[in-house]
């Protein structure tokens, strides 16, 4: 009489082998290949020519996500690479118009907003700067801060944040410092 976990070994190995209809050794042997075609660069044979790629391919389109303050989301701006930074700022604001977007827009005049890289930068992008030498795809866009108002808090976009935290070294004494420090007698 089989002892019935020989039994069982035997029967795992037919079982298997019947699930596909066919014994495992005959799988290993027939070896299905796909269908090819050998003559897939068929243009050698009718005289046509490679095209080479000497540099880079030149890119046609650049999707840009430019951030609007006060809003949730990005709006996506399709736009060729030779374009100026005014050109991205004039799209973004028609694009976010069409799309009925809130908060709405103070203005609908692209020159009172300023192109950042981030919410967090304090410089403005240089307007006539095409959108290939940027480096960037997302942008942070906000209203131009008016000149009448506070010195300390408006900044004008045309100079840059080094030329204004020199011009504050300059106008600060020295001992700038001190009114910082709490002394205590």
């Amino acid at each position: 009489m089989p002892n019935p976990k020989s039994y069982r070994k035997g029967k795992l190995t037919e079982k298997s082998s019947s699930f596909h209809g066919e014994r495992p050794t005959k799988t290993a042997a027939t070896l299905r290949r796909p269908k090819t075609d050998p003559e897939l660069l068929s243009f050698k044979n009718l005289g046509l020519s490679v095209p080479s790629l000497d540099g880079r391919p030149k890119m046609t389109k650049l999707l840009f996500n430019v951030t609007i303050q006060g809003s949730l989301g990005p709006v996506q701006v399709l736009m060729s690479p030779d374009m100026t930074v005014a050109d991205l700022v004039a799209a973004t604001v028609r694009q976010y118009l069409k799309e009925a977007r809130r908060p709405i827009l103070p203005t609908a005049d692209p020159s009172a907003f300023d192109l950042h890289y981030s919410q967090f930068s304090l410089e403005s992008l240089n307007e006539d700067e095409k959108l290939i030498a940027l480096g960037s795809r997302n942008f942070f866009l906000c209203p131009r801060k008016s000149e009448d108002n506070n010195d300390l808090v408006a900044s004008s976009s045309s100079s840059s944040c080094s030329t204004q935290a020199k011009e504050n070294a300059k106008s600060s004494s020295g001992f700038s410092w001190f009114k910082f420090i709490e002394f205590r007698i």
